[in-house]
């Protein structure tokens, strides 16, 4: 397994553009990031400081967030948002750039919560927003990942299992021809839906294009909660799982103390 830093939860002490480092030198590699920018119209010099400090401090970014509205006021995302359709889709055009600055291959699209516009006029905006973004990255070998997300944490956020996320990529695939979209699964928020992850992963296993990974409940390091991680990663290689894992966790103390249990996976 190919172990990648969450530097958006992980050293939550540290300005964001130290956490490359801080994460280097805590022994990773590999990091990933929600949308790192305060807008979806990133300048270039925002840019350039973001892929400066990966680039300092000698990782390697594998999975980037699409813009996702105000996180910090319960956004979670604007993939099916009519009146953010603009937004989102000039927002692939940074996330594209600096896809081709660092490498990165892996695109998270946060669906969205549902609003007042309806479900139906929503999903229709959800696919075209997602072909959008699959047509602009498929030239770079770019993988968009759909998440299902914690039900009881994101009241109206409509997808909170596996099934209801490949759906969706399947209504893409259907209309659009479009094949380089994946699902993103991640432990925490499945768990908290009371999805049986392991009865899950043999079912999702070779359309998962991306993990992470945090204990239930609480969303701590592995260890902390009641979830079988060792043993869903041991499953995940068993199963020919060729892509990254990510420490996507609230660490439970210092975040240097909290990667003990990564020595149980290595």
């Amino acid at each position: 397994m190919r172990f990648s830093a969450n530097i958006s939860l992980l050293f939550p002490e540290l300005p964001l553009m130290e956490r490359p480092a801080a994460a280097r030198r805590a022994g990773f590699s590999y990091v990933e990031a929600w949308w790192p920018f305060d807008g979806p119209d990133p300048s270039t010099g925002d840019i350039t400081a973001f892929v400066d400090a990966l680039r300092a401090a000698d990782v390697e970014l594998t999975a980037l967030n699409f813009y996702a509205g105000d996180m910090a006021a319960g956004d979670r995302g604007v993939l099916c948002w009519p009146d953010h359709q603009e937004k989102f889709r000039r927002s692939v055009d940074a996330l594209r750039t600096c896809a081709l600055q660092t490498g990165c291959r892996a695109f998270n699209a946060l669906y969205g919560r549902l609003r007042d516009s309806g479900p139906e006029r929503q999903s229709e905006v959800a696919v075209e927003n997602l072909a959008f973004a699959a047509r602009a990255l498929a030239d770079i070998g770019g993988v968009v990942l759909l998440e299902p997300l914690t039900a009881a944490e994101n009241p109206g956020y409509p997808l909170t299992t596996p099934e209801e996320a490949l759906a969706v990529i399947d209504r893409v695939r259907a209309k659009h021809g479009l094949t380089n979209l994946a699902l993103l699964f991640d432990t925490y928020h499945l768990a908290g839906n009371g999805v049986e992850l392991f009865a899950a992963l043999e079912a999702a296993l070779p359309r998962i294009g991306h993990v992470q990974v945090a204990d239930h409940p609480g969303r701590g390091q592995p260890g902390t909660g009641r979830l079988d991680i060792p043993g869903i990663l041991r499953v995940l290689a068993e199963g020919g799982y060729a892509g990254y894992v990510g420490c996507e966790y609230k660490p439970q103390g210092r975040t240097e103390d909290s990667f003990e249990w990564l020595k149980a996976c290595s």
